[in-house]
Parts: C-alpha cells; structure tokens; sequence
C-alpha cells in the first residue's frame, strides 16, 4: 500500500520561504512523475509543479523563479523549496506521485498561509 504524506506547511510572512516534505511509504514500480498542487479557497486545484524520474522538472507560470521541486530517490521523498511567497500562494498543498496510465496515489496535503 503506497501512502503519501506531505509536511512543512504552515504561517509564514510575504516574502518569506517555507520547504514542503512529501515521503512515500510502500514500493510502487515505474512511477513516471512526482507532482505538487495546490488548492486555494474557493477554487480548484492546480498544479505547481512536476518531477520526473529522471529529474526533469516543470513549474507553473505563476511560482517559476521562486520555487524548487526536487527529490531524493533514497528517501522516498520529494521537496518543494518555495521562496519569495506571496498571498496568492496560500492553500492547501498536496502531493501526488503519477503512475501510467492512470494511476494517482495523492496525499492528505499540508495548510501553508501567506499573510501580507
């Protein structure tokens, strides 16, 4: 049983950084990407921003420059280093690991709050 579970989220100050943990318990095979999204009040839920397995990495329009998805394969965990934050960014964060063709394990997701 493959579980996700996201940390490091919490009150920070415009301008401000935060580091969010994703670890993964259980073995899953050819996983394809490793994902972040987050979801404000009132609206759906997006994506911030993707890892593959080999590294390569995308980023929403909105956070490109000031945050950093990264992972460490031994530990079964994925970073992501957001820097520079703005109100905009609060919400609700979640992890998700992508396994084709359509598989999707997400996390319970983390409260991260920007205040201006």
């Amino acid at each position: 049983q493959v579980q996700l579970v996201e940390s490091g989220g919490g009150l920070v100050q415009a301008g401000g950084s935060l580091r969010l943990s994703c670890v993964r318990s259980g073995t899953i095979f050819n996983i394809d990407t490793m994902n972040w999204y987050r979801q404000a009040p009132g609206k759906q839920r997006e994506l911030v921003a993707t890892i593959t397995l080999a590294g390569t990495t995308t980023y929403a329009d909105s956070v490109k420059g000031r945050f950093t998805i990264s992972g460490d394969n031994a530990k079964r965990t994925v970073f992501l280093q957001m820097d520079a934050l703005k109100p905009e960014d609060t919400g609700v964060y979640y992890c998700k690991l992508h396994r084709p063709p359509r598989l999707d394990y997400w996390g319970q997701g983390t409260q991260v709050t920007v205040s201006s």
